[in-house]
This record gives structure tokens, sequence and C-alpha cells, in this order.
């Protein structure tokens, strides 16, 4: 009898180290009537305002898709079978709506189980093209406005494997990139190497971030060569015809006049340390018929650039396009070798080149932060923007290209959000390039967030360039969320407006700013996708932690909720931490009280139909003002962010501080588990791919400039793994068993979990197949929600 027990007790041990034979489980039924149900359509808005391209989203994949074949090579993740990325997101229906009669109509001509996305306009508004993912091919559609029809307008499969893959090149001309003739079958693995993979560096600096999918060997670089490798075709709406030799191209832009193109193209040898965008590259301008007009650089690999949030490469960089003129072309040169902690008056220097004559490049003017881009407008005004992270600061300045002159505009921190003007509105000039739209008083026509204590409420003002001052012309109504999406007639000022509220769906409106009112009925009429949410209380609550900083979260509360007559909830607390220089920064308001509820996979809100209360978008401000940097206490102001909210729910009476839950996706997975070692604030948590050792990311990792050897106590420290024998909170982990992001490799969950597990922790690892450092298969989301599911009412809801 005893030898009996002794067994059984040893098979119950055994039990409690073994791998869960799971098959995929469901979540409660409201909770995937949520998941599955059918978003409004996304709106893509013609040049001319006069038509919407309404687009509904494909279903989440089934995971026999997501277990096709799949290349992962030079930091890409590829469809062998039809040149393109996986793991996009389509269209499965298309359709035409009209602003003005708001009338909308069917388009027929779409190919059978349509994968649809990248539509783009042409410049008069009567042709959208758009791309369609088949199994075997991608190919290139064109939808006339006129009649409503689409038709497939490529001979060859278009490759789709890297940057862009078609542009209009006028009303009625395409370019786009195919997969070459006569490519051939998929190069095979040979069954045995040649020799070993050896890499080596002779005495020189080459840190690098901790990047995934990397080329690893020979056969990779042939793989990469085979399925990047791109023929340009200019199809002028009767004839295809190929535009210079195939090419491993990764960005190309036709230049205003329509008669060259800018080509961003990689060379060999191949790196196996960044991807394929820090490659070797060279920039060239081709002509109509492909031939090299002008080689503009040839820049190295990026393996040896400085990795500091404020360094560059010291080459060439950022080649554009002049929206203003024919064909002049930009670029940007650092004037302190690139590396932003190194002084200098100066940062970089913006040039122009005109690609047809053989002049040096003209030196327009100087920035003392970094280059950040420019909004061409007239020849006395264009918008120029500058920036430091050190410092967080931002620049927007005015340049005058008839003086040379660059005049300080505006200057604020980057974080501070309650100062921001706005950006511009660009109209389309003569060559349809977007340039500034300038009032006839010289002044410029912004729209803004509206961040402010209230909330976002956005708003549009003109602005005058010569007091530095704005006027507000109109700005979002109480109660609602609204912001411009379009102008349809900047002169007139007629905009196209999104509206939502609380229980108001996000729809489109026409509104006159002048008359500060709509104009009639809704463009759009979408309706309500979640009807489970109806009842559910949303209020955006304000409380204080212990240092001072005012906090803000999203609170849901279940439908017929009553705190006097139900008493406290049990709390899911969902939060992902920044990084602020500045206090006052850090206390600002984010978000509105008044948008509509969305429900995504990745958020809490599914468990507010579950009797918890959910606080969403939870504040977790990390703050270092001075020379402290916010990781030099990063693990004690995640303590005063969590207690101040746990305590604030208390407070309002509605949830329950002995029962809450705190949960991340990502580097809110990495805050759940120093949260866990480090304080007993919580009853669970729930940690999605998240990166929990940092020694794994010993080059700087989020908001953190400094390397492993420059701070080795702020790593230790900041690594939940240092401290898993003090994780004794029940800890749900989650990861994409493919995860492509930057330092959340999946050895990341595999280790934590291990070391909570040696040290007699409460740990689950879910590991979900094929999935990336997002997740997208059906089954597996469904999965994903059921184990949240459980772990919450196990844990928090039941817990004693």
């Amino acid at each position: 009898m005893r030898k009996s027990l002794t067994l059984l007790a040893l098979l119950a041990s055994g039990a409690a180290f073994a791998q869960d034979a799971v098959t995929y489980q469901r979540p409660p039924a409201v909770i995937e009537e949520l998941l599955m149900a059918k978003p409004t359509p996304s709106a893509s808005i013609g040049k001319t305002g006069e038509w919407l391209l309404l687009a509904e989203r494909v279903p989440y994949p089934g995971i026999d898709e997501l277990a096709e074949p799949e290349l992962r090579i030079a930091g890409l993740r590829l469809n062998p079978r039809n040149f393109s990325t996986t793991r996009g997101i389509y269209s499965a229906a298309l359709r035409l709506k009209n602003i003005k009669t708001k009338e909308t109509f069917p388009v027929t001509g779409l190919p059978e189980n349509l994968r649809a996305n990248s539509p783009q306009w042409s410049q008069d508004g009567s042709k959208v093209a758009f791309l369609h993912y088949g199994p075997g091919r991608v190919d290139l559609y064109v939808i006339t406005v006129a009649d409503r029809s689409a038709a497939k307008v490529n001979t060859a499969a278009l490759s789709a494997t890297s940057g862009n893959t078609f542009a209009w090149v006028d009303n009625h001309t395409l370019l786009y990139k195919t997969v070459p003739a006569g490519i051939g079958e998929l190069p095979v693995a040979p069954p045995a190497p040649k020799g070993p993979v050896v890499q080596q560096n002779l005495g020189k600096s080459a840190a690098s971030r901790t990047y995934q999918d990397l080329i690893k060997n020979p056969h990779d670089e042939t793989l990469f060569s085979y399925m990047a490798t791109s023929q340009f075709v200019v199809n002028d709406g009767q004839n295809e015809k190929p535009l210079g030799p195939p090419s491993v191209v990764t960005s190309f832009s036709v230049s205003p006049d329509k008669q060259y193109l800018l080509v961003r193209r990689v060379e060999k040898p191949y790196s196996y340390l960044v991807p394929v965008y820090g490659f070797p590259h060279t920039w060239l301008v081709l002509d109509m018929r492909g031939r090299e007009v002008k080689q503009l650089a040839q820049n190295p690999s990026s393996e040896g650039a400085p990795i500091g949030f404020d360094d560059v490469m010291d080459v060439p960089r950022d080649f554009s396009w002049k929206n203003d003129e024919p064909h002049t072309i930009t670029f940007v040169k650092a004037l302190d070798g690139g590396l932003g902690k190194q002084k200098a008056e100066y940062r970089d220097a913006l040039y122009a080149t005109d690609i047809t004559g053989n002049a040096q490049p003209k030196e327009l003017f100087r920035t003392k932060r970094r280059f950040d881009g420019i909004t061409w407008g007239n020849k006395e005004i264009a918008l120029v923007h500058e920036s430091m992270f050190a410092d967080r600061r931002e620049r927007i300045s005015v340049y005058n290209q008839t003086t040379g002159k660059l005049d300080s505009l505006f200057e604020k921190s980057s974080n501070d959000a309650y100062s921001d003007i706005g950006t511009p509105f660009t109209v389309r000039n003569r060559y349809d390039k977007p340039v500034l739209f300038i009032q006839k008083n010289g002044s410029l026509l912004m729209r803004s967030q509206g961040a402010s204590p209230e909330g976002d409420m956005p708003f549009v003002q003109a602005y005058d360039l010569k007091t530095g001052k704005g006027s507000i012309l109109w700005r979002c109504p109480a109660g609602t969320y609204e912001y411009v999406v379009e102008a349809l007639d900047p002169e007139k000022l007629i905009m196209l407006t999104s509206r939502e509220s609380q229980t108001e769906v996000p729809n489109y409106y026409v509104r006159d700013l002048r008359k500060r009112s709509l104009t009639g009925t809704p463009v759009t009429d979408f309706t309500n996708p979640y009807k489970a949410m109806e009842g559910v209380s949303k209020q955006k609550i304000s409380y204080k932690r212990a240092d001072g900083i005012n906090l803000t979260g999203d609170l849901y509360l279940p439908k017929g909720y009553d705190a006097k007559k139900d008493g406290p909830l049990p709390v899911f607390i969902w939060a992902y931490p920044r990084e602020y220089r500045s206090a006052a920064d850090a206390a600002q308001v984010r978000g509105s009280r008044n948008t509509f509820t969305r429900v995504g996979y990745g958020g809490p809100i599914f468990w507010v139909t579950q009797g918890y209360a959910i606080l969403d978008n939870a504040e977790m401000p990390i703050v270092g003002e001075g020379s402290s940097q916010p990781n030099d206490n990063f693990i004690p102001q995640l303590y005063l962010n969590a207690h101040a909210a746990i305590q604030a729910l208390a407070k309002m009476g509605v949830g329950d501080s002995n029962r809450v839950a705190v949960g991340g996706h990502s580097y809110g997975a990495f805050m759940t588990a120093n949260l866990l070692a480090h304080t007993k604030l919580f009853k669970a948590g729930i940690a999605r791919s998240g990166a929990y050792n940092r020694t794994l990311t010993p080059f700087g990792f989020q908001a953190e400039e400094r390397t492993y050897w420059e701070a080795p106590e702020v790593y230790f420290n900041m690594s939940p793994f240092s401290f898993a024998d003090k994780i004794k909170t029940p800890l749900l982990m989650i990861h994409g068993e493919l995860d492509n992001n930057s330092g959340t490799f999946p050895i990341q969950t595999e280790r934590l979990y291990n070391a909570i597990k040696g040290h007699g922790g409460t740990v689950r690892y879910v590991q979900l197949p094929f999935e990336s450092h997002g997740y997208s298969a059906r089954e597996n989301l469904l999965h994903m929600l059921w184990e949240q599911n459980q772990w919450l009412n196990k844990y928090v809801k039941e817990a004693r």
C-alpha cells in the first residue's frame, strides 16, 4: 500500500513538471464574438476628394495558412510561392463611395478570394491601383472609377519582397517590379556544406542591435538573391516594356517631371550581421528607358555604423526628389562625423543637385540638430524639422529658398504633446507632389491632435509665420472625438473629418470650418460591430503617484455595474512603460475619453464582459531629469505607478486591491515580469512576447542608449531574469514561436520560464505555433484568449 502511494505521489509530482499536451481551446462565447466581429472598413481617399475606396479586412487567417512555407532571411519573411512578404494585412472586399452623393457602388472584375492592399490613386482620381496577393503570384489591378470595374494590368508576376512594388508615373502609366523571366526553381540547399561558416572582425568596432532572421550561410545568400531580384516594367496602358536590367531594389521613386527614377540598389557582399536595409547599396538615377543617368552615392554596409540614438552613418543619406522642381534631388550629410555625442555647432547639412547637370551638389542649409525632414512650399517658405534624442528637443524652422536663410519658428520638448502646433496641410502642385498650402495672408493651415489637460481635442489653426502665433479656426466639439482626415477644399476650409464618441461609431463627415458645422448627413453609415460592449461604461480617470506626478488610465466597468450595490471588482491592468526627461511631460494627459471603444485581440477589454474592472493604457512613465537617466530608477518608478493605479480604483470603490492582475505585450511584458519580481501588489501577471534578460540585448534597448558595458548595473537590475527567484506571483507567459522583433527572441521567455520553474514559482509558458511578434492565426488568438481567461479566473477572480 505504501509503495502504491509513493508511486502515485511521484506520478503527481512528475505531472507538475510535464509539458501539457493542449489542443486548441476557445474562450467564452462573448469573448470569441468580440474577437471575430467584423471591423468597420478602412478608407482610401482619392486625390481629387470625390471618392472613397472602402476596404473590408480579410478575417483572421487559419493556422494552416501560417504553416505554409516561409523564408526568413536578410531580416525579411518571404513567401517563396508568390514572391512577396508574408503576414500582411489584406482586404477581402472593395467598394467605391461618392463623397458628395454618398452613393456606394460595388466594384466588378475583382479576383476571387481577394487579398488586396497598397491602394494608390492616379493623379486625376479617375483610377486606383492595388496589389492582389494570390497563392501563386502577386498581380496589379486597376479600378476605373467611371465604370466601377477592375482589371489586371500585368503579364509577369510582380515581385513584392522588399520596398515599394509599384507607382503611378502619370494618369495612364504604371511602373512596377516583376519576377525576372527565366528565374527557374527555388534553389535547394546542398545536402552537405562545402565548409564551415566563418565570420571575422579585424579590430574594427561593429556593434549591432539584436536583429532576427539574418543571413546565416552561403545558401541564404543565394536564396535572398533569388527572392529579391526584380525587373522594372513600364506599362502605358497598352504595352509593357522592361526598364533596365534585373537587380535588387529596396526603393524607387519617380521624378516630379516623370522623366527619371531615383533608385536604391542593394550590392554584394550581403551582411550576416544586419538586415537588408543595412546592406551595401548604391543610390542612382535612371531615365525612363532604364539607362543610368547618374550615380549619386555608393554606401557601405551599416555593420560598423555607430549605434547611438542620435548617431548616423557618415555617408550621404535621405535621398529624395525636391517636390517643387522637375528633377532635383536632395540628400543629407552629417557634419559631426555622424556621432551625436560629439560636440558640434551643426549636425547636418542638406544638399541639392540637378541630376541633368555636372555641377557639384549645392549646400542649402545646416541644422543644429539631426535633420528630420522638409516640406517644400514656395520660394520663400519651406518647413524644416530637426530633433535630438539626447535632450528630447525638436525644432521647426522656416527655410527661405530665395535668401538661403533658415530661421527657427518653433521649438519644444518631443515629449510635450500640449505644445504641439500640428502638421501643415498640403496641396498637390503641378507635378502632383505635396507642397505647403499657404493662405493668401501668408499663414499656414495646421492640424493638431490637440492634446490638453482635458484629453485630446483635435483642432485646425491658421499659423502666422511672422509672429509665430496660431489662431484656432475649429476645435473638436465637446463630448466627441473628431479630427480632419483630408482637406477637400483648403481655400474654403471644407474638410473631410472622422467623428466618433463613446456611443457613436466612427464615421466620415464633411465639415465647413468657416461655418463650424457639418454639411448634412454622414458620408458613411458604419454601425457598431461590438454589440456585446453596449452598456459598458468608459471613463478616463486621473490620479497621482506618491511623488506627485499625475497619471491617467482608461477605466471600463461592466454593463449595469453599481459600485455601491455590487462592491469592488477584480481588476485587470494593462500598460506599457514610456520614458521621459521631464516630470511635467510625463504628467500630461494622453488620449481622449470620447473615443469609441475598439476591441483588438491584444488588449484587455474582453474581460469587462467577465466581471472585471479594466484599466487600459494605464500610464507607466519612467522619468529621468537632469543628469539622471530614466532607467536609473526604473523599478522604484514602476512601483509608484502600479501602486497609484491600484489605490485609485480602490478609493473609487470599483477595484478590489487584493485581486489585481497586470499584463502587457513586448515592453509591457518586460514591465509585468519586473512588477512581479519586485512587488507584492498583484495576484497574477500576463506577459506576452517580452524580453527579460537585458544582457541578451547588450547594445541598447527601448530608450536605453547606454551599452551593457557602460551601465552593467542598469542592465542587471532591470532584468527580471536576475530576480527570477523572487517571482512567486503566478505568471502566464505567451510568446510567438517565430517572433521577428529585435530583442524579443523566444529564448527570452524560455529562459525566464525555466528560471522561475527552477525556483518553485507558479508559471505557465504558452508558445503559439508560427506566430511572430504580433499574432494573427484565428486558432492561436482564440486559444490565447482562453489561456488568459483561465489564468485570470483561477488566480484573480477566484482568489482567496
